[in-house]
């Protein structure tokens, strides 16, 4: 008989489902929205890729913002409370989709990816924390990896929906467009393209009303509270900063998320440059490198039963610096499978780092949590910027064919340096022995 805790008590199995699908919620969404960074360039003509990764300064910028008042409703009010009222703001934004495509404008639609991702950023703030004390100290890292792989499974449902729900409807409507179109009928066929882009978000909001009701309603759902709900947020904010560990994972969670964003936004930018193939069809290549990122988050979550989380980060972080070169100064084929592959090397990353910046922070793990969310903004920041590199190395060609496949290659440069980074902070943690401390 083995007297190894549990990494999912029996007791909280059904609360831990349904947090994990939340896990997978903010998945579809997520991988929902980076393709159509690109799709936008179609719908609104005089947007530069630049311009367009604007989606992702509003959608990552929100959890800059949000994570600090998430923390705070989950150390005030419990993490239940956080995750319900991020839930709230996650539907709120998936309605707003629908005035947005009736106004006909992008600024909307920023708007409403704001309003979505910042109840994302609430949710993740509580959900993350919420996973790791709601089990055995010393199966936390391994609680939360397993949790994760739910995210993965949203994220390849999203991918599914924006392929065959957007992509191929947007491609379908682009074919009908003529040359000497009067100004009324390219106006009907602007309102189609944001009707396809508005539904998927509406019929998502309308499902996690669902998840919401079920939530609220479990009365089993682990209450995970301090003894001091005051948020201390002066004290608790020092002690954060004197921590080396946490300073140097909030440092590595802002470029893995900017390595992840940079890597899926301008994928297609990538594949149908370097291979002169449609969205749709690059959106296949795309999908595999979910399936790969899915698949190898479970591997990896069964690798963490033998090995340090540290071992395996600093080993994931070493693949994808190699598989980010080939795509750099490879290309062709050869490149897009290597950049389908980055996508297994990322997909222990964000828990990884995230448990292992959350150990020995104690009663400060809460406001903690929202400086791992916080550091999300790199997704916003990190991926803005290869845009422009993306708009420099085009030199004022047209942003399609050969052209884009050239200048999307170079821009990979930047995921190198955020790989890099990663794999200095997983030689930190072995080196002074992080998993050893008490989460």
């Amino acid at each position: 008989m083995s007297n190894k805790p549990a990494i999912v008590p029996k007791s909280i199995l059904f609360p831990f489902l349904l947090l994990s699908t939340c896990f997978a919620m903010w998945g579809l969404s997520n991988n929902m929205t980076d393709p159509l960074v690109k799709a936008f360039t179609g719908i609104f003509t005089d947007l530069s890729i630049k311009q367009t990764a604007f989606i992702q300064n509003a959608f990552y910028g929100a959890y800059f913002c949000l994570a600090i008042p998430g923390a705070i409703i989950a150390r005030k009010y419990g993490y239940k409370a956080g995750i319900l009222f991020g839930l709230g703001m996650y539907i709120v934004g998936g309605l707003l989709f629908y005035p947005a495509s009736i106004m006909k404008e992008y600024a909307p639609f920023l708007f409403a990816f704001w309003v979505l991702a910042g109840g994302l950023s609430i949710l993740e703030t509580s959900a993350n924390p919420y996973i790791i004390a709601m089990g055995p100290e010393e199966t936390a890292t391994q609680r939360l990896n397993i949790a994760q792989s739910f995210n993965p499974i949203g994220s390849l449902i999203g991918l599914f929906v924006c392929k065959f729900a957007i992509l191929q409807k947007l491609e379908v409507v682009k074919g009908n467009i003529t040359e000497g179109m009067d100004a009324a009928a390219l106006d009907a066929v602007q309102t189609e393209q944001l009707s396809i882009v508005m539904t998927p978000y509406l019929i998502a909001a309308l499902v996690l009303i669902i998840l919401w009701v079920l939530i609220a309603a479990n009365k089993k759902m682990p209450s995970a509270t301090e003894h001091d709900s005051k948020t201390h947020f002066s004290i608790t904010i020092k002690q954060l900063l004197t921590t080396p560990n946490y300073v140097f994972a909030v440092v590595a969670q802002f470029f893995y998320v900017g390595a992840q964003i940079t890597v899926w936004t301008y994928t297609l930018h990538y594949i149908t440059g370097q291979l002169g193939i449609e969205d749709s069809q690059a959106m296949n290549y795309h999908m595999g490198a979910i399936i790969s990122f899915a698949l190898s988050r479970w591997v990896f979550s069964a690798l963490m039963l033998r090995f340090k989380p540290s071992t395996l980060l600093l080993i994931a972080a070493a693949g994808g610096i190699a598989l980010c070169c080939s795509v750099v100064f490879i290309g062709g084929i050869v490149g897009v499978y290597s950049l389908v592959a980055v996508s297994a090397c990322m997909s222990l990353m964000f828990p990884t780092i995230f448990g292992l910046g959350s150990r020995g922070l104690g009663e400060a793990t809460k406001l903690g949590a929202s400086g791992l969310i916080m550091a999300i903004l790199g997704g916003a920041l990190i991926t803005t910027f290869q845009g422009g590199l993306i708009d420099t190395f085009l030199d004022g060609a047209k942003s399609e064919g050969a052209a884009l496949g050239v200048a999307a290659a170079k821009s990979y440069i930047v995921p190198i340096v955020c790989f890099i980074v990663i794999a200095a902070y997983a030689f930190y943690c072995k080196k002074n022995k992080i998993e050893d401390r008490m989460a």
